[in-house]
């Protein structure tokens, strides 16, 4: 098929390189336009941009989509048969997508309807979901509405985290779009039962919460690192918690009831073993050797 692929992100590239491996002509790559990124603030192509430069493939990279009547003009005369989206990151007009003969086709990393939106990945770890999925659906004009043509699912390991979810369901997608794309099956509308949304992660979302279960704590730790990240004050310093495990312990919420290999925290239910940390400006390490050169004691407030 002759088609466009709008993406953005390292979830996005598998099913790309899946698209072009298959055959498919892909006459264009969208891509959000370069950021500054590292030190030094350089300009930097995303993920899906670099791909598409390996690959050989034109990449275009707007600001905006919407009143934008020149971009929409060059969408339509690339004369698609299909644009593949996955996590594109810029909403797409009416026009666009009723552009290709045969529209545009959404890659989500959910089991529809179930965590619309934004960040599907770390809401179903969130919520402590059995298992998350990739649906590919046929894109309208709501916040991922449409109609369904192909969805399978995928367990969630008891300890799994967001970067092994989030590489699992992008090679499933990569593996899933191709065969929707040799027979486009009949779409079949989404249940008007069950609908979650999973809205956009901020900066704000990393702030720990001690008084929560440990269970929850747990979750939020998985689901939010790399990024937002999770952190909580430590004597006036941000420490940042990249691992942790359920422990056995009570306490004021905050407290750190031992120390050992790892420091215990206690919860509002439970308490939980902090094991990987790091400080501000800091490499991230091991909480063995973050406690041989930190000042961290037994009934230290964490919040």
């Amino acid at each position: 098929m002759r088609l466009a692929f709008m993406g953005s992100p390292g979830f996005s590239v598998p099913a790309l390189r899946a698209l072009v491996a298959a055959g498919h002509e892909v006459v264009m790559v969208y891509a959000q336009p370069p950021r500054p990124a590292g030190r030094g603030q350089k300009e930097t192509p995303c993920p899906v941009h670099r791909a598409a430069l390996d690959l050989g493939l034109p990449v275009r990279t707007p600001q905006r989509l919407r009143n934008n009547a020149a971009e929409l003009a060059d969408f339509a005369a690339l004369n698609l048969d299909v644009a593949v989206v996955a996590a594109y990151g810029l909403i797409l007009p009416q026009a666009m997508l009723d552009a290709p003969r045969l529209g545009c086709l959404n890659i989500h990393a959910s089991l529809l309807p179930r965590w619309r939106g934004a960040a599907p990945i770390q809401a179903a770890i969130l919520a402590g979901d059995a298992e998350s999925g990739i649906t590919i659906m046929q894109m309208e004009a709501g916040l991922d509405t449409g109609p369904m043509l192909l969805a399978e699912a995928l367990p969630i390991g008891p300890r799994m985290t967001m970067p092994e979810l989030h590489d699992a369901l992008s090679e499933m997608g990569a593996r899933l779009i191709p065969r929707v794309l040799e027979a486009i099956p009949a779409p079949v509308p989404q249940p008007e039962a069950g609908v979650t949304y999973a809205p956009k992660l901020t900066k704000a979302d990393a702030r720990l919460d001690w008084t929560l279960p440990a269970d929850v704590l747990d979750r939020r730790i998985r689901a939010l690192n790399p990024w937002p990240g999770t952190v909580t004050d430590w004597g006036g310093e941000t420490l940042r918690i990249l691992a942790a495990e359920p422990g056995v312990g009570e306490g004021a919420p905050g407290t750190i009831l031992a120390l050992g290999a790892a420091p215990l925290v206690a919860c509002g239910q439970g308490a939980l073993r902090l094991t990987r940390l790091q400080r501000a400006g800091r490499a991230a390490m091991p909480s063995g050797d973050f406690l041989r050169g930190s000042p961290m004691t037994l009934g230290m407030i964490l919040g």
